[in-house]
């Protein structure tokens, strides 16, 4: 018997990263969950060194772990690099040519994309919802203050080197 989920889940999701990009980095990431029902769950964490696009799909990556595999998911996000990879297909095409960008390049945060995808996969639709940072979205607001405070005091772990660097931070050459 398969349930049918009435209302979906929302994830507002915000990543922030001190020093972006730099060996001395340090980014915070925080996940807003509001069930249907109206209840929330909230979720933070920190990695060091770190970049902001990391920490923007960490706290989606977090979210869509932390709920049940085929809940129907509104992502609200002001990250222009996770909403367009999944609405605009950039994560097809970097698959399909090998996690390589239309410059040839190596895709940015190639690990964190693939556990994405393995996030995606779980549910039966997550609808990237891109919203304006910094411009009175209550619950942006409130994620970005909780991803800059995880920044500040959460425990920071170290994240795995394989090819990532911390210079390597944009990858904005996407189609």
């Amino acid at each position: 018997m398969t349930h049918r989920q009435a209302h979906p889940i929302t994830i507002v999701t915000d990543g922030a990263c001190s020093g972006n990009g730099t060996d001395t980095a340090r980014g915070g990431w925080a996940a807003i969950i509001i069930a249907p029902d109206g209840s929330e769950t909230v979720l933070t964490g920190a990695e060091a060194p770190s970049t902001n696009n990391r920490m923007e799909l960490m706290a989606a990556i977090e979210g869509l772990a932390a709920v049940p595999g085929g809940s129907v998911v509104d992502l609200i996000t002001d990250s222009s690099y996770l909403a367009k990879a999944i609405t605009d297909d950039w994560l097809g095409a970097w698959q399909r040519r090998g996690w390589r960008t239309a410059g040839r390049k190596p895709v940015a945060n190639q690990d964190l994309w693939e556990r994405m995808l393995a996030q995606l996969a779980r549910h039966g639709s997550v609808t990237p919802r891109l919203v304006r940072g910094h411009s009175g979205h209550d619950l942006n607001e409130r994620a970005d203050r909780l991803a800059q405070d995880a920044a500040i005091t959460a425990e920071a772990t170290t994240p795995p080197r394989d090819g990532w660097a911390a210079g390597d931070q944009m990858g904005f050459d996407i189609r």
